[in-house]
Formats: structure tokens, sequence, C-alpha cells
């Protein structure tokens, strides 16, 4: 009978998420993972089969993370004060690895490369930009935003606003709280 394994899967993937979301899908070793998870070769293989494979389930996980967040904002103050809210929640979160989109970061290191996680990081981009144009739907129904504005447009808009001030929040130069303020103003003008 085989043993129990001795870590806590879900935790060990949020752990690696932390990890690839601030180094990369190339700036993080195998070896990196290993030591950072407190798993041997075998250990490590056996719960993930590959680096690849654990990369694929943090981008999910990332992903789902993201969606089951802003679903809840969007429950709490409504679906238009939930778009408002989310640029500031993406910069002010001291407990982030990294500012910058992990999905975007991924798309961006491994699309030149032709890698299937990049696909899988776009096919999650896509699913949160669906989230974004049910939420701009909603807005829509409860008269939040005028009825001449496409919901999908705006959510495609509103995803490219908040990938640039996640990126914009990684650097020194730039006031990402007044990006972030702006962007929360426009959508008062829809």
């Amino acid at each position: 009978m085989p043993r129990k394994p001795s870590y806590d899967r879900d935790a060990l993937i949020a752990q690696a998420r932390d990890i690839f979301w601030r180094q990369g899908w190339a700036g993080t070793s195998l070896k990196d993972l290993e030591r950072e998870l407190k798993l041997k070769p075998g250990s490590f293989y056996a719960a993930f089969g590959s680096k690849d494979a654990l990369y694929a389930l943090t981008l999910e996980r990332y992903a789902q993370d993201g969606v089951a967040r802003l679903t809840a904002l969007a429950e709490e103050l409504g679906p238009l004060a939930a778009l408002k809210t989310q640029p500031r929640i993406v910069i002010d979160s001291s407990q982030m690895p990294a500012r910058a989109c992990m999905l975007a970061k991924t798309y961006a290191e491994l699309q030149a490369k032709d890698h299937d996680l990049a696909d899988k990081a776009g096919q999650h981009m896509a699913e949160m930009k669906h989230c974004f144009a049910t939420l701009f739907r909603r807005a829509q129904s409860a008269g939040e935003i005028g009825p001449d504005h496409d919901p999908d447009r705006l959510a495609a808009r509103y995803q490219s606003d908040l990938l640039g001030l996640r990126l914009s929040a990684e650097r020194e130069d730039v006031n990402a709280a007044e990006i972030a303020a702006d962007i929360a103003a426009d959508l008062d003008r829809l």
C-alpha cells in the first residue's frame, strides 16, 4: 500500500505559484523548487510530474483566485464598484510576490518560444476578461453604465488598463496609485 504524502499539495501549489510569479518560468529551476518546497526529486515528480505540470497548476490557481476575489468583491460592493475598486487592490497588496500579472508575465516570457504554458496563460487571461465582461453586463443591467457600451469591448480595454497598471506599479518612477484612481474615475463616465 503506497504511503500517504506528508505534505499539503494545495499549500505547495500556492508556494510554487509565488516562486514562479516572482522569478518567472526560466528563472526558476527544478532545484529551486525542490529546495523551496522542501521536496526530494522523487517526491516532486510523484506529486507534480514535471516543472511544467506544476507551473500549469500554479497558473490555474492564480486565475481561479483572481476570479474568486473579484466575484466576492462584486457580491459585496456591486459590479461597477468592484470594477472601480480592483485597480487599487492590484497595486496595494503587499502580500503579492510581484505586482505585475503572473499570467501576462508568463505569456510575454513564453509566447515567443511557442511554449504550451503561454497558451494556458492566454486562456486564463481570456477567462478573466470574460469575468470583467460579465460585471460590465451586470452594471449595464443595473443602469450603472449606459446601454450604448459594448461590455466585451469595455472588458478588453479594462483588462489592458489593469495589465499596464500592474506593470507600471513595478516601476519606481511611476505613481501607480494615480493611474489606478484614473482608471476608476474613467468608469464613472460610462
